[in-house]
């Protein structure tokens, strides 16, 4: 077979990320050789490939959903915001520098003839994204398009390279996602259909709903008047399923928190277990890099932003995040800093990772990501950080507390360490940890190790599990993932949609895009 396929939504987070996954798995079971692709997305989730390009978190995910190794031809142009306006642009893996949102997405009242900047500047990506996607096409047998947002966006259209811009230019057809369980599920789909122009509605295949509860067959009935109003199909209804929001694009969730919340009602492995606070600094990225702490028998794991919720904690974390100046403005004005500056002086544990690890520091000189210039540190860890222009991205292994740790690094600062134990590229001083590898708790040994070492500093009779495999349990969630679509969706319909393309005659639905 050869072909594709664009999964769109009809709002951010309707599931278009896992059900983009579950298809590249069912497809890959079936002897597809398939690769994912998002041409824009906006995250601070973010993973650096072998070659040394940063692409979303999402897509690495999805290119193991397929079993292929990610890249940057799979997520050619990232976003990450830096504040509600403005955003840094990761063009094929690479920094290309910082732009506000009108910047980027052009004034939609702007001249569309001529050679206006922001056309030229479309364009211009657009050229870029379906080159990457054809690249993918000639050597695989089925891509699979995730969309961003809704495609339904009008204020947006004329500058879309990811929803129906990416559709039209690659004639591929397009699934709708809807979240059922936020309700409104219908209108979305029928207002996400005609709010389309006539030539985008062409290419809309039909519908997928997505986290259903209860008895498919009181849906039936709204499925087929659905069908009668529009004149397409639903390629499926998806149950509601714990536990699947892996590597997730933003928010507070974590890939493994409904597994943990799952597990962790089950005796933990030792006598107690183990409490880990996650500060949630503004701006925070990757935190996915806990997602293998709460894989963890015994091990429970939160989200915080007062002084107060550090009290119980065993382990507190300072996640990445692209402000780490303002991070640390904010960890002070709420009290988190002088709840830092306590339990290091108590010896009780802390890790900085990434941008947490920088704010640690004693000093901290930003005339990139903040411009603040220099900025006093929390003093915590001998170490003195000088933001750079070019970004630090890379795949370091190593080894700590007698294990080999593998990791991934992204961040403009650069550390200077003045004294401490080594540890993974960064330092430790008493109870306190920081390092600038990102990912580096998915190592199994070393993880159990590192949470030895937390529980012996904590005073708590936690022993971590002697089988835990964190690639075993993100693979049984992505065989979850594919079990979904090969059991709840249309698959033969599916498949001649990947191959076929959008039935033709699909009726226009007024009063199409304005």
């Amino acid at each position: 077979m050869s072909g594709g396929l664009l999964i769109a939504g009809t709002t951010s987070d309707a599931g278009k990320s896992v059900v983009t996954a579950g298809i590249c798995r069912w497809l890959v079971r079936r002897g597809v050789k398939v690769a994912p692709f998002k041409a824009q997305n906006m995250s601070l989730n973010s993973f650096v490939t072998r070659e040394g390009a940063e692409i979303g978190r999402a897509q690495a995910m999805q290119a193991q959903a397929a079993r292929v190794e990610p890249s940057a031809l799979m997520n050619p142009v990232l976003l990450k915001p830096g504040s509600d306006r403005s955003s840094q642009v990761v063009l094929m893996g690479k920094p290309v520098g910082e732009m506000s949102a009108r910047g980027f997405f052009g004034d939609a009242g702007a001249p569309t003839n001529g050679d206006s900047a922001q056309v030229g500047h479309r364009e211009a990506l657009l050229g870029t994204v379906t080159d990457c996607l054809d690249q993918l096409r000639g050597t695989y047998d089925a891509v699979i398009c995730e969309g961003a947002g809704s495609p339904a966006e009008i204020n947006l259209r004329r500058t879309d390279i990811v929803n129906m811009g990416i559709a039209r230019a690659a004639r591929f057809p397009v699934v709708v996602v809807g979240d059922i369980d936020r309700g409104g599920v219908f209108a979305s789909f029928f207002g996400t259909t005609a709010l389309l122009s006539a030539e985008d509605q062409a290419l809309v295949a039909g519908y997928l709903v997505n986290k259903f509860r209860g008895d498919v067959s009181l849906l039936e009935p709204g499925l087929d008047m659905l069908h009668g109003l529009t004149g397409r199909r639903t390629y499926g209804v998806l149950p509601f399923a714990h536990g699947l929001g892996i590597d997730e694009e933003d928010g507070l969730r974590i890939s493994m928190r409904g597994t943990v919340r799952e597990s962790s009602v089950a005796p933990p492995h030792g006598a107690e277990v183990l409490r880990v606070a996650v500060c949630a600094v503004p701006l925070m990225s990757n935190f996915t890099d806990v997602d293998a702490l709460a894989a963890e028998p015994g091990v429970l794991v939160r989200f915080v932003d007062r002084a107060d919720e550090l009290a119980d904690a065993d382990l507190v974390i300072v996640p990445g995040t692209r402000g780490t100046v303002r991070a640390l403005e904010w960890l002070r004005r709420r009290g988190l800093a002088d709840a830092l500056a306590r339990r290091a002086a108590e010896g009780r544990p802390v890790l900085g990772i990434c941008g947490g690890f920088q704010l640690l520091g004693e000093h901290i000189d930003d005339e990139i990501e903040s411009r603040a210039g220099a900025v006093d540190g929390l003093g915590l860890l001998p170490v003195r950080v000088t933001f750079a222009a070019a970004k630090t991205l890379g795949r370091p292994t190593g080894e700590a507390l007698g294990e080999r740790v593998e990791g991934y690094e992204i961040h403009h600062g650069v550390a200077e360490v003045l004294g401490g134990e080594a540890f993974l590229d960064g330092c430790r001083s008493g109870a306190v940890w920081g390092t600038h590898w990102h990912g580096s708790l998915e190592s199994d040994g070393f993880r159990r190790a590192f949470l030895r070492e937390v529980a012996r500093a904590a005073g708590r009779r936690f022993v971590p599990a002697p089988d835990t495999g964190f690639g075993t349990l993100r693979e049984e969630q992505l065989d979850r993932l594919g079990d979904l679509i090969e059991e709840h969706a249309d698959t033969d319909r599916l498949l001649a949609l990947i191959e076929s393309g959008a039935p033709a005659g699909l009726p226009f639905i007024p009063p199409g895009a304005p």
